[in-house]
């Protein structure tokens, strides 16, 4: 039996974000529907170009190929092309072997208002309209910078990078800083270390990955010689004395990263460019448009960075944790790791 997908880690990718599709676009713009659909038939065995999240969705999945017992990780496929349009977009999936099965297409309709139907963690699109639509419903929603993109295929490591505020956490210090500056912004952080901030739109996404994280620290334990594949990162523009109430957020998650950079104001490019992250998330334009060499940006439209009126990210599936690992995993966990995927 299917292992089910409210107990997985899921995220929705289009196909604007999975593929480069410039071409496709122009033409749907320039010369319609009609034309879209023939050049589409036209082109069926032509595989697409990969896109800006291709390095992150392939190796995402890769921790399946770790863990074949549960298959922890989901992607679904979500296109607002019609289902007779979009087998191109599924001959290229299976040309890249990605393990893609489930798929949405929405003929033209936005697709965010299925995000809690398939359980999903983070949704991914080039199209701004729809990641606009996803976070203003209080979902995780990532909107895809357009750049060229390097990929080692013979890297194997995922890497993953967060900013903190606005991303992992809520805007709550953000909106501070707008109102007053940055020594208020501090007085702020040092006043409320104690407390740890409430999850922003990435939150739930960033406590899966702890989970496989943690996994994978298990597996190396009774295997020396297994070399882990997900890195987890913080870069935020924060630093001490506000780095405490970060500390604080994170422990009472219940997660902790491989790497965390406090820059204090740095530009994020001089880190980011050492890195090299496969994915990284940022809820201000200014942090993605430095000059970062070949890395996949994906901005989180969300909080008062982006907008005016607040937005409460709201749970998708099993959130804060209640990821479930199945009586039959043939590797049993820790109890205080087991307690944490069961929500205890």
């Amino acid at each position: 039996m299917p292992y089910p997908i409210e107990k997985k880690l899921v995220v929705g990718v289009a196909s604007s974000a999975l593929f480069a599709l410039s071409e496709s676009d122009l033409i749907f713009s320039t010369k319609g529907e009609e034309e879209y659909k023939a050049y589409q038939e036209r082109n069926i065995d032509n595989v697409l170009e990969r896109g800006v999240a291709f390095p992150f969705i392939k190796r995402l999945l890769n921790i399946n190929d770790v863990f074949p017992e549960i298959m922890p990780v989901e992607v679904v496929l979500f296109s607002k092309n019609s289902l007779e349009t979009g087998l191109r977009i599924f001959r290229s999936i299976r040309h890249y072997k990605l393990d893609i099965t489930r798929a949405a297409f929405t003929s033209g309709k936005s697709p965010y208002q299925y995000i809690p139907a398939f359980n999903i963690s983070l949704f991914l699109s080039a199209n701004k309209n729809d990641i606009d639509q996803a976070i203003n419903a209080g979902y995780a929603g990532g909107l895809v910078i357009a750049s060229e993109i390097s990929d080692n295929l013979n890297d194997k490591q995922l890497r993953v990078a967060f900013d903190f505020d606005g991303v992992i956490a809520d805007d709550e210090s953000e909106a501070v800083f707008t109102k007053t500056d940055l020594k208020g912004f501090q007085d702020y952080e040092i006043e409320n270390s104690h407390i740890p901030h409430k999850l922003g739109p990435l939150g739930d996404l960033f406590k899966k990955l702890s989970l496989m994280q943690k996994m994978e620290d298990h597996k190396l334990k009774n295997d020396s010689s297994y070399e882990q594949i997900l890195r987890i990162i913080i870069v935020t523009s924060r630093n001490a004395p506000a780095h405490e109430r970060v500390v604080t957020t994170l422990k009472n998650m219940g997660v902790s990263p491989d790497e965390a950079f406090f820059l204090g104001g740095m530009e994020k490019s001089r880190v980011l460019n050492i890195l090299k992250p496969h994915i990284f998330f940022d809820d201000q334009l200014s942090h993605l448009n430095s000059s970062v060499e070949n890395i996949p940006m994906v901005h989180i439209p969300f909080g008062i960075a982006n907008k005016e009126k607040p937005v409460t990210p709201r749970p998708t599936g099993l959130c804060d944790g209640e990821f479930v690992v199945p009586d039959d995993f043939d590797e049993p966990l820790p109890e205080d790791i087991l307690s944490t995927f069961e929500g205890r």
